[in-house]
């Protein structure tokens, strides 16, 4: 393949095409929580709190989840470039009972939670909110890993619009089910938090349910007979799945880890210092979605590539969207460096507060780029149905270098947030160079 300009800017373009609405989607996803927080911060701030508090125990269930559900997307993209069209069907199919032996547990965990809370010490008005709010989302974890698989089917085929647009839906029906259920009107009672709980799961089972009927009825995807073919589980398929998503579930489920300890541990500082992390980590969590939700787009097309035999091209393509991951972020650093007071005025006007955050948006700066390059190397390789070797990776990157890096400079040595967020630095650089030196050997010959 010549490697020339004109075919770095088509498959940019090409990329782009794919990877914006998946973008788009993760953007409007983060909304979801978004309107949660605003809404249970407007009736109280217990309300609010156990809001907070059922998310931060929610959250690393999901992702390990979800991220072991994500094995659809390299599967079904690699049996298109090899035009295997049947096996894109048995595999969607397999993909519903593995949905289902996700959910089963994860529906009585989250309805047994309240020891966890205990554990941690979270204060006892809060408990009976976040516990309440835990099992309203219980009704809903079938159809959220329903739709997130149904998803990453769909992407894995190179569409990528449907779950832009009920994304788009829903945002607008959390609204109304939380205003209705939270605040008490058309005749129900005023829940709260756990009004939002359950808000979630109708957003949930409505984004499944249009999902289903959406794949059910599309003409490009009637060929692979999802639906027409009824199977039980089989246990080749089901474990071919586990060995792909397991580890990248694992590996997702670290990174948040991660960031959730640091959160923790600036707790552990001042109130300003945990304030001001917030703002800033949520600003780079923002900027992240980008190349996050690009990291999908390369996914599918390295897996492409890969099943028709064509390594060198998934090679090719793998290093376009890194390369393209790097690009974006490399301006939302210039946009950090030039402009962090005007962000973080949107989230505070305490000054002692500012002042760290636009310290700490500095430091999101600097591994901007190394964020792009890691999850970029990361999709690139997830393409290739490659996701143990990267879990050790993130296990090192960031357990056995970022966090103690962090943990030394910041709490032993005195650097206080910066030196918590010099680890953070230490582990994405890391991660970065690990996956695309991986990718670089599996795809060289």
């Amino acid at each position: 393949m010549v490697h020339s300009k004109k075919n770095i800017k088509k498959e940019s373009l090409k990329l782009l095409g794919i990877g914006s609405p998946i973008i788009a989607t993760q953007l409007l996803r983060m909304g979801l929580n978004f309107t949660d927080t605003v809404m249970a911060g407007n009736l109280s701030a217990t309300d609010l709190a156990g809001v907070a508090i059922g998310n931060a125990i929610y959250m690393p269930i999901a992702i390990f989840c979800i991220g072991t559900l994500i094995a659809i997307n390299p599967t079904v993209s690699q049996l298109l470039g090899a035009r295997k069209f049947d096996e894109i069907g048995k595999n969607a199919r397999q993909m519903f009972w593995l949905i289902l032996g996700l959910s089963i547990p994860c529906f009585f965990l989250l309805r047994h939670l309240d020891i966890v809370m205990q554990l941690m010490g979270v204060q006892p008005e809060i408990i009976p909110l976040a516990s309440g709010y835990l099992k309203a989302i219980s009704w809903g974890i079938l159809p959220f890993y329903a739709y997130a698989g149904i998803r990453f089917f769909s992407e894995g085929l190179s569409v990528t619009r449907p779950a832009m647009y009920i994304a788009i839906i829903t945002i607008f029906l959390n609204i109304a089910a939380n205003y209705v259920l939270m605040y008490g009107k058309l005749g129900f009672p005023q829940m709260g938090a756990i009004g939002a709980g359950y808000a979630t799961s109708i957003v949930n089972l409505f984004g499944a349910a249009v999902f289903v009927l959406f794949t059910a009825s599309f003409k490009p995807f009637k060929r692979f007979h999802i639906f027409k073919r009824i199977s039980g589980p089989d246990w080749g398929y089901i474990k071919e799945l586990l060995h792909v998503g397991v580890p990248n579930g694992v590996s997702s489920s670290m990174e948040v880890l991660l960031f959730a300890t640091v959160s923790l541990l600036m707790g552990t500082l001042s109130v300003k210092a945990a304030a001001a992390h917030q703002i800033a980590i949520n600003i780079a969590a923002t900027m992240f979605m980008i190349p996050f939700g690009l990291s999908f787009a390369i996914t599918q097309r390295v897996g492409f590539s890969y099943g028709k035999g064509a390594v060198e091209e998934a090679r090719f393509r793998g290093f376009v969207g890194t390369g393209v991951c790097a690009l974006i972020m490399t301006c939302t650093a210039i946009l950090l460096f030039m402009a962090p007071n005007a962000i973080v005025s949107i989230y505070t006007d305490n000054a002692e507060v500012s002042a760290l955050a636009v310290s700490l948006l500095f430091m999101a700066a600097i591994f901007q780029i190394s964020d792009g390059l890691q999850v970029g190397g990361f999709g690139a390789l997830r393409g290739l149905k490659d996701t143990r070797i990267p879990m050790v990776v993130n296990f090192i990157a960031y357990w056995v270098i970022g966090f103690p890096v962090g943990y030394l400079l910041g709490l032993k040595l005195g650097f206080g947030p910066k030196g918590l967020w010099i680890g953070l630095i230490c582990g994405l650089t890391v991660a970065a160079f690990l996956h695309n030196l991986r990718f670089h050997k599996l795809t060289r010959r």
